[in-house]
């Protein structure tokens, strides 16, 4: 029982429909698992033992009858606390919203027990979900699972680590500037985003809602698309079959000067294995990216603070400073350099989906850094904020694009190779990211 804590979901949920595999079982190891860890109390906010053994009864009883309703019912997984639960907190790891029980779940966590899934509990976030690096001195701060002196990455870092650590078979977060991909790739796990408009957002609570997207953190790619069909209500993408013979990707340069040693390696290492698996690399910088960046502080700032400016004004000193003053930088920017903003970042998309249509999927390093220790950043507000920019720095493309994107392992602990495609080609990316991992395990 204690190696069903580092199977795949998949893998889980082929256990379950073979028999081998009680999905109430299954639950309580975890449960478990989460009652003697260390480290439980720095990844879960609160944990929902009630829901999730009434979950696992009712998959186990549909196991038992043949009338499974997915391929993942009766495998547990946790949710990041921005996603509404029913009679349960959700606080998005601030304590401007303390005691916030909200009556209903979030669409997507209806769509997932829907399928079947069971739910564990509610992982710890960086507040609001308005930092790359995890670091939460308000809440918790969970570690890296390669070094617990260092942070684990965010916002979703509950979400990444419940899954390292093997208290969840995968967690669900979300990913506004990078909240995904970057905790997978500091905890070697491959992470989604999803195109904005792919999964709903109805009852997650907000950061920049224009921006926002909903994906999975899990243990291979094969995870991530059942989870995209569950979340989404819809069909799994069949990822039999795929291949990189042929497949044309380019290495967007942009930024790459700033990639350090370690990343730099493992993503140089990773190209040699796609190109030796059969896909054509071409190198270079696009001038829609370039002019695209320095939108960020304008866009991302501007409209998260103008969601949450009343709350954060009317007890600002329930924050931690960091992220309370990154809020308040949207407050210089006025409604005309916002609206200006997004009419040149939809130029902007446009002449990008341009010059990258030709090419199966744009690569690059999932981070250009390393997780920092979580002692230094406790120390230096500035460290804090430099590394919170250079963590964010490669992800916040695929955000700023509108894409869809996939981080996978390296092999080299704590880094990530990015695979970024078209806001309509979420699929795509799926099966492609199939074949990438071959290529990379």
């Amino acid at each position: 029982m204690e190696d069903w804590r580092h199977m795949t979901a998949a893998d889980l949920g082929r256990g379950i429909a073979a028999g081998e595999i009680d999905p109430l079982e299954l639950t309580e190891t975890y449960l478990a698992a989460c009652e003697v860890h260390d480290l439980t109390d720095r990844i879960y906010a609160r944990l929902t033992p009630d829901r999730a053994r009434a979950e696992a009864a009712a998959a186990r009883d549909r196991a038992r009858a043949g009338l499974r309703r997915g391929p993942l019912d009766g495998v547990p997984i946790s949710w990041k606390d921005l996603y509404d639960t029913a009679g349960v907190a959700t606080e998005a790891g601030t304590a401007l919203l303390k005691g916030r029980v909200p009556d209903a779940d979030a669409r997507v966590l209806r769509n997932a027990t829907q399928a079947g899934l069971v739910c564990l509990g509610k992982t710890h976030t960086t507040e609001l979900a308005f930092s790359g690096l995890g670091y939460n001195p308000i809440t918790a701060t969970p570690p890296s699972v390669n070094d617990l002196e260092a942070v684990s990455g965010g916002s979703s870092s509950g979400a990444a680590t419940s899954v390292a650590f093997g208290l969840a078979a995968a967690g669900i977060g979300s990913d506004t500037g990078g909240s995904v991909r970057v905790p997978s790739a500091w905890n070697d796990l491959v992470g989604l985003k999803t195109a904005h408009g792919d999964l709903s957002l109805e009852g997650v609570v907000p950061l920049c809602p224009k921006f926002d997207t909903v994906g999975p953190l899990c243990r291979s790619v094969e995870d991530a698309g059942l989870l995209f069909s569950a979340l989404g209500g819809g069909a799994a993408t069949d990822l039999g079959g795929a291949s990189l013979k042929g497949a044309r990707f380019l290495s967007l340069l942009n930024g790459m000067e700033d990639t350090e040693g370690t990343p730099l390696a493992a993503f140089q290492s990773a190209v040699e294995r796609l190109e030796a698996a059969g896909a054509v690399i071409e190198k270079r910088a696009l001038r829609s990216v370039a002019e695209a960046m320095p939108l960020s502080a304008v866009l991302f700032a501007t409209e998260a603070y103008g969601t949450w400016s009343a709350e954060i004004e009317a007890n600002p000193g329930v924050m931690f400073e960091g992220v309370r003053e990154r809020f308040r930088g949207g407050a210089q920017h006025s409604g005309s350099d916002y609206v200006a903003a997004w009419q040149r970042l939809d130029r902007l998309r446009a002449a990008y989906l341009e010059e990258t249509a030709g090419y199966d999927a744009v690569i690059l390093p999932s981070c250009v850094i390393m997780p920092p220790k979580i002692a230094d950043l406790e120390r230096d507000i500035d460290y804090f904020n430099a590394r919170n920019l250079l963590a964010l720095q490669n992800t916040r493309v695929g955000n700023l694009m509108g894409l869809a994107a996939l981080t996978l392992p390296t092999g080299t602990p704590s880094t990530g190779i990015m695979l970024c495609v078209a806001p309509d080609a979420t699929r795509h990316l799926l099966r492609i990211g199939r074949a990438a991992e071959d290529a990379l395990s």
